[in-house]
Protein backbone atom coordinates (compact mmCIF):
# COMPACT_ATOMS: atom_id res chain seq x y z
CA UNK A 1 0.00 0.00 0.00
CA UNK A 2 1.39 3.41 -0.96
CA UNK A 3 2.00 6.15 1.58
CA UNK A 4 -0.67 8.38 0.03
CA UNK A 5 -3.28 5.60 0.33
CA UNK A 6 -2.29 5.04 3.97
CA UNK A 7 -2.81 8.74 4.68
CA UNK A 8 -6.22 8.73 2.95
CA UNK A 9 -7.33 5.74 5.01
CA UNK A 10 -6.12 7.35 8.23
CA UNK A 11 -7.21 10.93 7.57
CA UNK A 12 -9.81 10.58 10.34
CA UNK A 13 -7.22 9.40 12.89
CA UNK A 14 -5.51 12.60 13.94
CA UNK A 15 -8.65 14.76 14.29
CA UNK A 16 -10.06 12.08 16.61
CA UNK A 17 -6.81 11.83 18.57
CA UNK A 18 -6.57 15.61 18.86
CA UNK A 19 -10.16 15.78 20.12
CA UNK A 20 -9.39 13.14 22.76
CA UNK A 21 -6.28 15.04 23.87
CA UNK A 22 -8.30 18.25 24.09
CA UNK A 23 -10.94 16.51 26.22
CA UNK A 24 -8.19 15.16 28.49
CA UNK A 25 -6.82 18.68 28.93
CA UNK A 26 -10.27 19.74 30.15
CA UNK A 27 -10.51 17.10 32.89
CA UNK A 28 -11.15 18.97 36.17
CA UNK A 29 -8.35 19.26 38.69
CA UNK A 30 -8.54 17.43 41.98
CA UNK A 31 -8.17 19.68 45.02
CA UNK A 32 -8.42 18.70 48.66
CA UNK A 33 -10.32 21.93 49.35
CA UNK A 34 -13.29 22.65 47.05
CA UNK A 35 -12.95 25.54 44.62
CA UNK A 36 -15.33 27.24 42.15
CA UNK A 37 -14.70 26.34 38.49
CA UNK A 38 -13.66 29.91 37.65
CA UNK A 39 -10.70 29.51 40.05
CA UNK A 40 -9.19 26.59 38.12
CA UNK A 41 -6.36 28.75 36.74
CA UNK A 42 -5.50 29.94 40.25
CA UNK A 43 -5.44 26.34 41.46
CA UNK A 44 -2.97 25.44 38.69
CA UNK A 45 -0.76 28.42 39.50
CA UNK A 46 -0.79 27.55 43.20
CA UNK A 47 0.23 24.00 42.28
CA UNK A 48 3.02 25.06 39.95
CA UNK A 49 4.50 27.28 42.65
CA UNK A 50 5.11 24.27 44.91
CA UNK A 51 5.06 21.10 42.78
CA UNK A 52 8.69 21.12 41.69
CA UNK A 53 10.20 22.42 44.93
CA UNK A 54 11.14 19.00 46.39
CA UNK A 55 13.00 18.05 43.21
CA UNK A 56 15.10 21.14 42.39
CA UNK A 57 18.28 19.43 43.56
CA UNK A 58 17.95 17.00 40.64
CA UNK A 59 17.71 19.74 37.99
CA UNK A 60 21.34 19.49 36.75
CA UNK A 61 20.80 15.82 35.92
CA UNK A 62 18.37 16.67 33.12
CA UNK A 63 20.54 19.46 31.69
CA UNK A 64 23.67 17.34 31.68
CA UNK A 65 21.86 14.26 30.35
CA UNK A 66 20.44 16.28 27.47
CA UNK A 67 23.83 17.74 26.58
CA UNK A 68 25.38 14.26 26.69
CA UNK A 69 22.68 12.83 24.43
CA UNK A 70 23.13 15.72 21.96
CA UNK A 71 26.87 14.97 21.86
CA UNK A 72 26.21 11.26 21.29
CA UNK A 73 23.72 12.02 18.52
CA UNK A 74 26.33 14.14 16.75
CA UNK A 75 28.88 11.34 17.19
CA UNK A 76 26.76 8.33 16.12
CA UNK A 77 23.31 9.54 15.01
CA UNK A 78 22.32 6.25 13.39
CA UNK A 79 22.73 4.41 16.71
CA UNK A 80 21.01 6.87 19.04
CA UNK A 81 17.33 6.70 18.03
CA UNK A 82 16.34 4.23 20.72
CA UNK A 83 18.21 6.21 23.38
CA UNK A 84 16.60 9.53 22.38
CA UNK A 85 13.07 8.11 22.33
CA UNK A 86 13.62 6.25 25.61
CA UNK A 87 14.98 9.35 27.30
CA UNK A 88 12.02 11.42 26.15
CA UNK A 89 9.61 8.77 27.38
CA UNK A 90 11.22 8.51 30.81
CA UNK A 91 11.44 12.30 31.10
CA UNK A 92 7.71 12.68 30.45
CA UNK A 93 6.99 10.08 33.14
CA UNK A 94 9.16 12.09 35.52
CA UNK A 95 7.25 15.26 34.60
CA UNK A 96 3.98 13.43 35.29
CA UNK A 97 5.18 13.02 38.89
CA UNK A 98 7.05 16.27 39.51
CA UNK A 99 4.65 18.79 37.94
CA UNK A 100 1.12 17.50 38.36
CA UNK A 101 0.70 17.07 42.11
CA UNK A 102 1.64 18.92 45.26
CA UNK A 103 0.56 20.30 48.63
CA UNK A 104 -0.62 23.90 48.27
CA UNK A 105 -1.39 26.29 51.10
CA UNK A 106 -4.59 27.59 49.54
CA UNK A 107 -6.21 24.43 48.15
CA UNK A 108 -4.53 21.59 50.04
CA UNK A 109 -3.30 18.62 48.01
CA UNK A 110 -3.85 19.26 44.29
CA UNK A 111 -3.58 16.99 41.26
CA UNK A 112 -3.55 18.43 37.74
CA UNK A 113 -5.50 15.45 36.43
CA UNK A 114 -5.51 16.34 32.74
CA UNK A 115 -1.78 17.05 32.73
CA UNK A 116 -1.05 13.82 34.59
CA UNK A 117 -2.96 11.75 32.03
CA UNK A 118 -1.43 13.58 29.04
CA UNK A 119 2.15 13.27 30.29
CA UNK A 120 1.70 9.59 31.07
CA UNK A 121 0.38 9.04 27.55
CA UNK A 122 3.37 10.86 26.06
CA UNK A 123 5.83 8.99 28.27
CA UNK A 124 4.43 5.57 27.43
CA UNK A 125 4.14 6.42 23.72
CA UNK A 126 7.77 7.43 23.45
CA UNK A 127 8.85 4.33 25.37
CA UNK A 128 6.96 2.24 22.79
CA UNK A 129 8.80 4.16 20.06
CA UNK A 130 12.07 3.26 21.80
CA UNK A 131 11.15 -0.42 21.96
CA UNK A 132 10.19 -0.39 18.26
CA UNK A 133 13.35 1.62 17.47
CA UNK A 134 11.18 3.91 15.32
CA UNK A 135 13.24 7.08 15.53
CA UNK A 136 16.35 7.75 13.46
CA UNK A 137 18.29 10.93 14.25
CA UNK A 138 19.42 12.41 10.94
CA UNK A 139 20.28 16.08 10.89
CA UNK A 140 19.36 18.36 8.03
CA UNK A 141 20.43 21.87 7.18
CA UNK A 142 18.45 24.43 9.17
CA UNK A 143 16.18 26.83 7.36
CA UNK A 144 16.17 30.48 8.38
CA UNK A 145 13.00 30.07 10.52
CA UNK A 146 14.56 27.04 12.22
CA UNK A 147 17.52 29.13 13.38
CA UNK A 148 14.91 31.18 15.21
CA UNK A 149 13.46 27.99 16.68
CA UNK A 150 16.94 27.07 17.90
CA UNK A 151 17.10 30.31 19.90
CA UNK A 152 13.65 29.63 21.34
CA UNK A 153 14.67 26.08 22.33
CA UNK A 154 17.77 27.46 24.07
CA UNK A 155 15.58 29.95 25.94
CA UNK A 156 13.38 27.10 27.20
CA UNK A 157 16.47 25.07 28.18
CA UNK A 158 17.79 28.11 30.09
CA UNK A 159 14.47 29.16 31.69
CA UNK A 160 15.91 32.43 33.00
CA UNK A 161 13.53 33.65 35.69
CA UNK A 162 13.12 34.11 39.42
CA UNK A 163 10.14 34.74 41.69
CA UNK A 164 10.23 37.85 43.89
CA UNK A 165 7.23 38.33 46.17
CA UNK A 166 4.99 36.29 43.82
CA UNK A 167 6.19 38.35 40.82
CA UNK A 168 8.01 36.44 38.06
CA UNK A 169 11.02 38.40 36.88
CA UNK A 170 13.86 37.78 34.39
CA UNK A 171 17.08 36.38 35.82
CA UNK A 172 19.74 36.04 33.16
CA UNK A 173 22.10 33.91 35.22
CA UNK A 174 24.33 31.70 33.01
CA UNK A 175 24.38 29.11 35.79
CA UNK A 176 20.69 28.41 35.09
CA UNK A 177 21.80 26.74 31.85
CA UNK A 178 22.73 23.82 34.10
CA UNK A 179 20.60 24.36 37.19
CA UNK A 180 17.19 25.65 36.09
CA UNK A 181 14.62 23.43 37.84
CA UNK A 182 12.07 23.90 35.06
CA UNK A 183 13.86 22.19 32.19
CA UNK A 184 13.41 18.45 32.61
CA UNK A 185 10.73 18.76 35.29
CA UNK A 186 8.02 20.83 33.61
CA UNK A 187 6.22 20.02 30.39
CA UNK A 188 6.11 23.57 29.06
CA UNK A 189 9.85 24.24 29.20
CA UNK A 190 11.04 20.74 28.31
CA UNK A 191 8.83 20.04 25.30
CA UNK A 192 10.20 22.89 23.11
CA UNK A 193 13.67 21.33 23.31
CA UNK A 194 12.36 17.85 22.49
CA UNK A 195 10.27 19.14 19.60
CA UNK A 196 13.16 21.12 18.16
CA UNK A 197 15.22 17.93 18.05
CA UNK A 198 12.35 16.06 16.38
CA UNK A 199 12.03 18.86 13.81
CA UNK A 200 15.70 18.38 12.99
CA UNK A 201 15.16 14.62 12.61
CA UNK A 202 11.97 14.90 10.57
CA UNK A 203 10.85 12.91 8.63
CA UNK A 204 12.74 10.08 10.35
CA UNK A 205 10.40 10.11 13.34
CA UNK A 206 7.40 8.16 14.50
CA UNK A 207 4.53 10.21 13.10
CA UNK A 208 2.00 9.43 15.85
CA UNK A 209 4.32 10.22 18.77
CA UNK A 210 5.61 13.33 17.01
CA UNK A 211 2.14 14.71 16.31
CA UNK A 212 0.61 14.11 19.73
CA UNK A 213 3.64 15.70 21.39
CA UNK A 214 3.33 18.75 19.16
CA UNK A 215 -0.44 18.98 19.64
CA UNK A 216 -0.18 18.80 23.42
CA UNK A 217 2.51 21.46 23.23
CA UNK A 218 0.26 23.71 21.18
CA UNK A 219 -2.64 23.18 23.61
CA UNK A 220 -0.65 24.13 26.68
CA UNK A 221 1.07 26.94 24.82
CA UNK A 222 -2.35 28.43 24.09
CA UNK A 223 -3.57 27.86 27.66
CA UNK A 224 -0.56 29.70 29.04
CA UNK A 225 -1.29 32.82 27.01
CA UNK A 226 -3.26 33.80 30.12
CA UNK A 227 0.06 34.76 31.76
CA UNK A 228 0.16 37.81 29.49
CA UNK A 229 -2.93 39.27 31.18
CA UNK A 230 -1.17 39.57 34.55
CA UNK A 231 1.70 42.02 35.06
CA UNK A 232 3.13 39.71 37.76
CA UNK A 233 3.34 36.77 35.32
CA UNK A 234 4.03 38.42 31.99
CA UNK A 235 7.63 37.20 31.87
CA UNK A 236 6.38 33.63 32.30
CA UNK A 237 4.07 34.27 29.35
CA UNK A 238 7.14 35.25 27.32
CA UNK A 239 8.94 32.07 28.41
CA UNK A 240 6.02 30.03 27.06
CA UNK A 241 6.46 31.41 23.54
CA UNK A 242 8.97 28.64 22.66
CA UNK A 243 6.32 26.03 23.45
CA UNK A 244 3.64 27.78 21.42
CA UNK A 245 5.76 28.65 18.38
CA UNK A 246 7.81 25.45 18.13
CA UNK A 247 4.71 23.27 18.61
CA UNK A 248 2.83 25.15 15.88
CA UNK A 249 5.81 24.81 13.52
CA UNK A 250 6.11 21.09 14.30
CA UNK A 251 2.45 20.53 13.42
CA UNK A 252 2.74 22.48 10.18
CA UNK A 253 5.98 20.80 9.08
CA UNK A 254 4.41 17.50 7.88
CA UNK A 255 2.08 19.48 5.60
CA UNK A 256 4.85 21.51 3.97
CA UNK A 257 7.69 18.99 4.00
CA UNK A 258 8.56 17.54 0.60
CA UNK A 259 9.72 14.24 2.11
CA UNK A 260 6.84 12.26 3.70
CA UNK A 261 7.31 9.74 6.44
CA UNK A 262 5.13 6.65 6.66
CA UNK A 263 4.19 5.26 10.03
Amino acid sequence: MTYSKQIKQRKWLYPVVYLVLFIISMVPLYAEKPYPPQNAQDVILSLLMVAGAPYTVYAPIFHLATLLIVALVFYRPEKMGRLVAGYMGLNYLVIAVTETMGQTQKYGFVVHTGGLIAYLILGLTWLVVAVKNDLTPSFKRLTIPEYGLLLLALLAFWSPYTVVNTTIQPRFDPLLLLTSPDYGMTFCLTTPVFLFGLILFYPSVNSFAYRITAFNGLLYGLFNLTHWFSADRRWMGFLHLPLLIISAYALILPRVSKVPKAG
